[in-house]
């Protein structure tokens, strides 16, 4: 691994007064989490229910097939995998008392799990899902237990993962949330992702400057200027900058 890149990374880091870590899928392929873009990734895979991953995963699909929908979801997008060293190293950044703010396009809550507080989430989470009838919430068991569509204690309503679907746009709140961040950093670390999912792609676009590092498996073609790629496992590459070794 290129050691004056990992040096360039590692002062980068601790010179940063906000940093803001801008994830996509690679950040949790080392928890065992597959991608959807890559060639091993999901939507590169052949479906056992003879459609595309992302014609399942999209709102009327949702609407038109719940049940089956449910089946694939729980199967396919329900983990129980844990944290990596990606997301423990942004953890303890914060623990150290550093302002890093995650912006993520993943829904498998593993940032927080590892410990991080300052997260937004562009896509949702699994761990949260709401009575479309009543409005409750609940956490990821009552669709993780389900054997057919989730329905409220409650109400008997319909239960809905609050993650977003194709055909359905981003929470208006999360995106400023996210725009500010992106607006107050100095530092801006964009890893695991393609760059190929609108509109959460465009929002880089929201950073000032050229202080942009990318860590990624695949060289990536960004429309802006940056300071650094690097290629490899996000994990691998916090790892090996010995940060915490002081």
């Amino acid at each position: 691994m290129n050691s004056e890149k990992l040096n360039i990374l590692k002062e980068s880091i601790k010179n940063a007064k906000r940093i803001v870590f801008f994830g996509g899928a690679g950040v949790s392929t080392e928890s065992g989490i597959k991608d959807f873009r890559s060639k091993d990734g999901l939507y590169n895979l052949k479906s056992k229910y003879g459609l595309p991953y992302e014609t399942m995963l999209s709102h009327s699909y949702f609407r038109a097939h719940t049940e089956t929908f449910y089946e694939f979801y729980r199967e396919f997008m329900i983990t129980d995998a844990k944290p990596n060293y990606a997301h423990e190293f942004l953890a303890q950044l914060e623990k150290d008392g550093k302002d890093v703010k995650i912006i993520t396009q993943n829904i498998d809550g593993l940032h927080q799990l590892a410990g991080s507080k300052k997260v937004i989430e562009l896509h949702g989470s699994i761990h949260r899902n709401y009575c479309e009838r009543c409005g409750r919430l609940y956490d990821l068991s009552i669709v993780k237990n389900s054997t057919s569509i989730p329905t409220c204690p409650i109400c008997g309503g319909e239960i809905k993962p609050d993650v977003v679907l194709y055909e359905e746009p981003l929470d208006e709140r999360v995106v400023t949330k996210a725009m500010i961040a992106l607006q107050e950093a100095d530092l801006l670390i964009v890893a695991g992702t393609s760059l190929k999912v609108y509109p959460a792609a465009m929002y880089i676009n929201y950073f000032y400057g050229n202080n942009i590092i990318v860590i990624n498996k695949e060289k990536l073609d960004v429309n802006r200027k940056i300071k650094l790629q690097i290629l490899g496992k996000i994990g691998e590459i916090f790892k090996s900058l010995n940060y915490f070794n002081k």
